[in-house]
């Protein structure tokens, strides 16, 4: 139910015949419906009370938790699972949300699914005397960003419930709720957790500038959309603090989760900072977040005006090999082939276009990147050996150039090769026909990736120790000049850089960026429009374009290869250049 501001008193002073001064008074009474009363009829669940203090995500913290089983609960039968931030508050039968009771009463009117409920506390480590301060976790356990929240409650806390009581496992039978810090820990569980936290019931959620919480409003409308239903509560007159104001920064939410065709629903009213108006309409809430369960909340459709438009409904990431150390280096050769370094083992291996993957070379001096030239050769870095060779479609290879370090490659339509010395801060050239490489730009922190524009006349360098990809002006003799920190990259806010590592370019000069968040796609003036996630949580080192329309985007992540079908169509700088449109100011 949907609770707009109510204007409960209203002194109007007349200055003159057209302007007036309103003072708002905020009611704030909000009360307690009759779902938040024992019904008759209703079976009691239970309420036990345990402690966890041998936490390795966080160490030193002790903390209480609480663990609501309903009556109707059966141990042959998996129940749902509700996961409640602040439990020692909310657990109370007299307290100010009475939880168990609204539990008790809307499954037994099967408003809901049987569910057990978890109410955690936010941990302490302990003062070491008397004359001392314990550590109290909850700011940085709640507001930080980053999924070690989400590890807390998947791998210590919901196991340890898991022993004794029959859970669900799925994020669509598992809802996470929570008020101020609690909220916005709620929301940031089910946003790293997408498939273990589905459904998210945040009151008064504190989403500014404490630990970065401010960030989510950008971060909603650029990374792909995820299988999340939220419920957003907040009043008028909630706090407004050096760090923002709650009540606008709910509003930003709102927008953004809308903009990205979440399935959304908010109740805005006149409260404060406190539980008054998010427990009235608790049971409201939670028939809303449970409603047309089990059907899976779907994927949301975006609905504003996203300047990325290369998703493609139904579209995901599909496995194309898995079994490897770490892979490395895609490339594709414009006849449906695709090939990749497994740097570990050393070898590459090719994946034909029926999808039989076969072992293409070993010793392969640890090859890393991997690029097609226009004489269909597979030129490879072969750092280990300290240098560039190609390999013929026989798998026979023949070493270019030695005595360098590299990572990655790329090669141009004219047969010129341009490559990153991550080691030492360099860039090299190796032109066609030449025997010895120069270097052709010093100083980036560590670079990696490495791309040509569609017209190729400019080179794109990513650095993974900083936030910047590097654009240069290609000389007609290969140098480069105008170098600038072109691309600007979204950094994690608990990690040191941005990661960036391999990169692919599109026929609209958008540029794929794989990094720490996923992989980032750039406009041609440098912006970042959208971040499509990664196949896999593990390092993501490399994308190329391939397929028949060139609409097949491959990555290598972790131990595995992926596919995903996309909207656009990407370039192969072996091919003819292309000119790209221009961009969009």
């Amino acid at each position: 139910m949907i609770h707009p501001p109510i204007v409960r008193r209203l002194s109007a002073l007349v200055l003159s015949s057209a302007l007036f001064a309103v003072t708002v008074f905020a009611a704030d009474d909000y009360k307690l419906g009759p779902d938040s009363q024992r019904q008759r009829g209703a079976p009691k669940g239970t309420v036990t009370q345990y402690s966890w203090n041998s936490s390795k995500i966080f160490p030193g913290t002790h903390r209480d938790y609480w663990v609501y089983v309903p009556a109707q609960y059966k141990p042959d039968k998996p129940a749902c699972v509700i996961v409640v931030q602040d439990g020692g508050g909310r657990v109370r039968d007299k307290g100010a949300w009475r939880m168990p009771i609204v539990f008790d009463n809307l499954i037994h009117k099967k408003e809901m699914p049987v569910s057990i409920g978890i109410f955690v506390n936010p941990g302490v480590v302990p003062a070491a005397n008397e004359n001392a301060q314990p550590r109290f976790n909850r700011s940085f356990e709640y507001d930080g960003m980053g999924d070690n929240y989400a590890r807390f409650l998947l791998e210590e806390i919901i196991p340890a419930v898991a022993k004794d009581h029959n859970l669900k496992t799925d994020g669509n039978s598992r809802m996470i709720i929570g008020s101020s810090s609690g909220g916005i820990a709620a929301f940031t569980a089910a946003w790293e957790r997408p498939n273990e936290f589905s459904r998210v019931y945040s009151t008064v959620g504190t989403f500014v500038s404490l630990r970065g919480g401010n960030n989510y409003p950008w971060m909603i409308r650029k990374f792909e959309p995820k299988p999340i239903r939220v419920y957003l509560q907040d009043g008028s007159n909630d706090n407004n603090l050096y760090c923002g104001s709650w009540w606008v920064a709910n509003q930003d939410m709102l927008a953004s989760l809308q903009f990205s065709g979440y399935d959304v629903k908010h109740a805005w009213g006149d409260g404060g900072h406190n539980a008054k108006h998010g427990a009235s309409i608790l049971p409201d809430a939670l028939r809303w977040l449970w409603r047309d369960y089990p059907k899976p909340i779907a994927k949301p459709i975006a609905k504003g005006d996203r300047a990325l438009d290369v998703y493609l409904d139904g579209e995901d990431w599909e496995l194309v090999a898995e079994g490897y150390k770490f892979t490395e280096g895609p490339a594709t050769d414009g006849e449906g082939n695709l090939f990749f370094t497994d740097i570990p083992n050393n070898k590459i291996h090719k994946v034909d276009p029926e999808g039989k993957v076969t072992e293409f070379a070993r010793n392969t001096g640890g090859a890393n990147g991997l690029h097609f030239g226009p004489d269909r050769r597979l030129y490879a870095c072969a750092n280990r050996n300290r240098q560039i060779v190609a390999y013929t479609m026989k798998g026979k290879a023949k070493v270019l150039a030695e005595r360098v370090n590299s990572n990655d490659l790329v090669v141009t339509h004219e047969g010129d090769v341009y490559f990153t010395d991550p080691g030492n801060k360099r860039v090299w050239l190796l032109e066609n026909g030449e025997e010895k490489p120069r270097i052709v730009d010093r100083g980036i922190e560590k670079p990696n990736g490495i791309m040509l524009s569609p017209d190729q006349t400019l080179l794109s360098v990513s650095d993974t120790e900083g936030r910047f990809v590097y654009s240069f002006r290609i000389q007609k003799d290969g140098a480069l000049a105008d170098k600038q920190k072109y691309h600007i990259l979204h950094i994690p806010l608990d990690a040191p850089n941005s990661g960036a590592d391999g990169m692919a370019m599109d026929d609209q000069g958008r540029l794929y960026v794989t990094t720490r968040f996923g992989i980032q796609v750039c406009d041609q003036l440098g912006r970042v429009h959208g971040i499509i996630s990664k196949p896999q949580d593990a390092w993501i080192s490399n994308v190329t374009f391939g397929g028949p329309d060139r609409n097949i985007l491959y990555a290598t992540c972790g131990d595995k290869v992926f596919k995903r079908k996309l909207n656009t169509k990407g370039i192969l700088a072996f091919e003819k250049p292309v000119k790209p449109p221009k961009p969009r100011l």
